[in-house]
């Protein structure tokens, strides 16, 4: 079989306006930042596409002095009904100027556009309607007697995605009646910033959302302020670990989601060319960039050499270029440091035994890529079987009984998420029973959905995102004060 050889059909650029240079989203309005500028840029291309300010440790003060005057004389006091209303409107907005954000999240993101444009920006509608539909009911969502917000939310999110991400802490902090101070990634600033636009033509009361950017000593700031009343983070276990270390002994609550090393299991049952697309979906989508990506694949020893060959050969017609090519199925990786983390990974691996598979397919002169990368002869004490990768490469390891690939499936730092495929309902039932991770997939991989609760155990992280039980991460009760 061939690859369909496919005319170009490039999204325009046009349908969004990108400013040269950016300030800080406080207290309604832009303000200059005062720290150094730097530039986002675009990983496809390595074109500048914006001077962004940097935050200040003044700025920040100014952001969270801006979100408590928003929270103490408007937004707490509040009907939970109009609240709503506020998200009803955003999310509108969100659908009304989908095209406009999916084009510039991937402009700054590298991600195709076909998953900009069919995942990430719907997604991120549907969690401001979620959310607005409980603002009026949080007395009846079992989340204690007389449930009350934390205040003053400080919000940081990672570049895979920016604004899914955001979507994901900014809609329940509001539903709950908090005030938000949000720092997006320094690589990914450019869909948070236009969403500032979106608060402004929604009338959203000054102070409610603030948008501060920077790098890792922004986010610091935020964290460190005395008057954050609660930290919601997504990103590397290691800035999460910083993050309990900094706040440990201070009046602070905190959610932390943070990386993964998920088991996508296949028995010898399942349908294998339906698990090859689940395996596809689960690691290479978004180039890898994903923290519940199933970046370590089991396979039913009897039928191990069949998927093999199976997938290698789906592997070869994926395309991988630019992404805003709505044929484009895997973009470029988000930047320059990101590119060096997972070659020096894959370097690794081949060191330690494994053997190294890629698609030999050519790659952009200009820009940041790297090729669907297969790793087999894997064995569990190989770094790149218990260390995240975050790029699009898939560990593939052997195992023969159920309680084996448990055992092995379990034998990670991390308990993000996991998938079964096998036809038996009764195993599916067992192995989630025994599968140590926050979500478990069964017969399909990264799917979401704004009523269900996300999130890990161990090193992947506390406290759950999304569904009831995220609207609890943002309220406190009598019984707990």
């Amino acid at each position: 079989m061939t690859k369909f050889d496919y005319a170009p059909a490039p999204e325009s650029r046009a349908v969004v306006d990108i400013h040269p240079a950016y300030g800080l989203f406080i207290g309604g309005r832009w303000v200059e930042a005062t720290g150094v500028p730097f530039k986002t840029i675009s990983p496809a291309t390595e074109e500048v596409l914006a001077d962004v300010g940097e935050a200040s440790p003044a700025d920040v003060d100014a952001a969270v002095r801006a979100a408590r005057t928003a929270y103490t004389r408007v937004w707490s006091r509040m009907p939970g009904a109009d609240r709503g209303k506020y998200l009803f409107r955003i999310a509108r907005l969100l659908q009304e100027r989908a095209r406009e954000f999916a084009v510039l999240e991937t402009l700054d993101n590298g991600k195709p556009i076909k998953e900009s444009r069919d995942v990430d920006i719907p997604l991120a509608a549907a969690h401001f309607f979620y959310h607005a539909g409980w603002a009026d009911k949080l007395d009846y969502a079992s989340l204690g007697p007389n449930p009350m917000p934390y205040g003053v939310v400080g919000q940081v999110i990672p570049w895979n995605f920016p604004l899914l991400m955001l979507s994901w802490k900014v809609a329940p902090a509001l539903a709950t009646g908090n005030t938000v101070v949000l720092k997006p990634a320094e690589t990914t600033p450019l869909t948070a910033l236009l969403f500032a636009e979106i608060c402004q033509q929604a009338d959203l009361p000054p102070g409610v959302v603030n948008i501060v950017t920077g790098a890792g000593a922004t986010g610091q700031a935020i964290v460190e302020h005395p008057g954050i009343d609660k930290i919601a983070f997504t990103g590397s276990t290691e800035v999460g670990k910083a993050i309990a270390r900094s706040i440990a002994g201070a009046p602070k609550k905190a959610t932390l989601e943070l990386g993964g090393k998920a088991a996508n299991i296949i028995f010898d049952d399942a349908p294998i060319d339906q698990a090859v697309e689940g395996i596809v979906n689960g690691i290479f989508f978004n180039q890898g960039h994903v923290c519940c990506a199933g970046s370590r694949l089991l396979v039913q020893e009897s039928i191990a050499d069949e998927v093999d060959r199976r997938l290698k050969r789906r592997l070869e017609h994926l395309r991988v270029g630019d992404p805003l090519d709505k044929n484009t199925d895997i973009g470029a990786i988000n930047s320059k440091v990101q590119l060096q983390r997972v070659s020096d990974m894959c370097a690794v691996g081949e060191a330690e035994g494994a053997a190294r598979w890629d698609t030999g397919c050519a790659l952009p002169s200009k820009g940041f890529w790297f090729r669907p990368t297969v790793f087999t002869g894997v064995s569990q004490t190989h770094r790149i079987a218990q260390e995240e990768i975050f790029g699009p490469v898939v560990s593939v390891l052997t195992f023969r009984t159920p309680h084996e690939a448990v055992a092995k499936a379990n034998n990670t730092p991390y308990g993000l998420s996991a998938g079964i495929w096998t036809e038996k309902g009764s195993r599916i039932l067992w192995m989630a029973d025994q599968l140590r991770a926050g979500v478990v997939w069964a017969n399909t991989f990264n799917r979401f959905d704004p009523a269900s609760p996300f999130g890990g155990y161990k090193e992947s992280g506390y406290g759950r995102e999304g569904g009831r039980h995220g609207l609890a991460a943002y309220v406190t009760t009598e019984a707990t004060k």
